[in-house]
């Protein structure tokens, strides 16, 4: 079979990590593929000697934001009502009407809603969603690039963004094969398919599972289970720099032991700042019993408030703040690029650290690579910012129900415990790591750190199977 072009879609920044940052376009290389990204961000990945493909002017139809809205609360209203479960009402964000084209935009999905919640509304919804898209300038655009560059292939490295729906429709119009990668460990019970393809490639049976539930119409022979590339960079020893490197770049004490606090975004945990608090009261417990304990603080990457900042100044003495290195270019959470660099800073924070402590992050799973505890904050603090907001409700998620042995991760249940459970993961470790590196067997294909060969034989093998089947 001779060469074949693939075109990696990168509708928004997210994809970026995965697929530009990691091993993912060298594994393509040596396995002969010619390899073009279809780059909707402004990164330019000829930076890193890669052929793009930039896309230009990409606009949806104006109406389309209303029928994606539109399908993603009707999908979880028929969630509630096959799984019996009002879970799947958290998933679902405030409708705003504080400017008109917005508030237009809402009231038109709201009346989506009340008309289509059913599955043949659903699918008229859907159908609707495809005709939009492929009548913009966009997808006549894109109909062009293709025609001119006639790709094999058309690999999406995210099904949420509406962007990525015009290149898939054109592909699929000329009959190119294709596929959508689906981005993270929570993502398919909440809604978030925007794309629809040929395939679909998932991190695990579990995830496999779950969008065939969720998304009746997609067959279990168009989905393939290949793990994600996000994990691959845990096991690259050449990524490590020494302790003493480490510590010397950041500023860190050698005689001390550093635990890892990774923070949220102020939407999904408000008091976050709190809990770092009471996290580093429990550090100075400690080392007031003859301990030598320090705090990084990871921010997380999309959040740059300064609602830290009271808790840094006060505890500088013991927390260390190491800002990921993602790149800001506009207001929205999905303007936030992450880099290269970053990718080295965050595996050797979790080599040079003993443990991490979140709410309910994947960050377990990165931790759990390195064989290291994860403690979750598993308490509401008593004066919180959002008095309707609390860790029960993250914790009911569904994701979370694939923890089926719960002392996977240490839980945090009081401030007043925090110290203690911290002493118990540094001396006691191994029983916790096991069961988190069983929970990511659940959660991510086994062994993690060859998910990038499993995508790209997959493509292979989908190529293969069409190159047969024409002959």
């Amino acid at each position: 079979m001779p060469n074949k072009k693939i075109f990696i879609l990168l509708p928004d920044g997210i994809g970026l990590r995965n697929f530009a940052f990691s091993n993912f376009y060298k594994i393509g290389l040596e396995k002969n593929f010619d390899i073009r990204y279809w780059n909707n961000t402004p990164f330019d990945l000829t930076s890193l000697d890669f052929d793009e493909i930039k896309i230009h002017g990409a606009k949806s139809n104006l109406l389309t934001d209303s029928y994606k809205n539109a399908r993603k609360h009707i999908e979880l209203n028929l969630s509630i009502k096959a799984q019996k479960d009002t879970v799947y009402d958290t998933y679902r964000f405030p409708f705003t009407y504080n400017k008109i084209r917005p508030a237009l935009k809402n009231l038109a999905a709201k009346f989506l809603i009340a008309t289509h919640s059913s599955y043949r509304g659903l699918e008229k919804i859907r159908k609707k969603i495809k005709n939009l898209e492929s009548s913009t300038p966009y997808y006549n655009t894109c109909i062009e690039i293709l025609q001119k560059e006639k790709p094999d292939f058309v690999f999406c490295t995210n099904q949420r963004p509406v962007l990525a729906i015009a290149p898939l429709l054109a592909a699929k119009k000329l009959g190119i094969p294709t596929a959508t990668f689906i981005f993270s460990w929570d993502n398919v019970p909440k809604a978030t398919m925007v794309v629809e393809t040929d395939f679909y490639f998932v991190w695990s049976e579990h995830m496999k599972k779950e969008l065939l539930q969720y998304y009746p119409y997609i067959k279990e022979s168009q989905v393939f289970i290949t793990g994600t590339p996000q994990f691959e960079f845990h096991f690259d020893k050449l990524k490590l720099i020494s302790k003493e490197e480490f510590f010397k770049e950041h500023q860190l004490d050698l005689d001390k032991k550093y635990i890892c606090y990774s923070g949220d975004d102020i939407t999904t945990c408000p008091d976050d700042p709190q809990y770092l608090n009471d996290v580093a009261k429990a550090v100075r417990k400690l080392n007031s019993q003859g301990n030598s304990l320090g705090i990084i603080f990871r921010r997380c990457p999309v959040d740059f408030s300064d609602r830290y900042d009271f808790i840094l100044e006060k505890n500088k003495d013991i927390i260390t703040p190491i800002a990921p290195l993602w790149q800001k270019i506009g207001e929205g959470w999905n303007t936030v690029l992450p880099t290269r660099g970053d990718n080295l800073l965050q595996v050797n924070t979790i080599c040079h650290t003993e443990m991490v402590i979140n709410l309910g992050s994947s960050m377990v799973f990165d931790y759990a690579c390195f064989k290291k505890p994860c403690a979750f904050v598993n308490y509401d603090v008593s004066n919180k910012i959002d008095k309707k907001w609390s860790v029960s409700k993250i914790y009911n998620y569904i994701h979370f129900r694939s923890m089926t042995d719960k002392k996977a991760v240490i839980w945090l249940n009081s401030k007043d415990e925090i110290a203690d459970k911290i002493k118990l993961s540094l001396e006691q470790k191994n029983e916790i790591v096991n069961n988190a590196q069983n929970w990511f067997k659940i959660i991510n294909q086994d062994p993690p750190e060859d998910a990038s060969i499993r995508i790209w034989e997959n493509i292979e093998a989908i190529l293969s199977k069409k190159h047969n089947e024409k002959n």
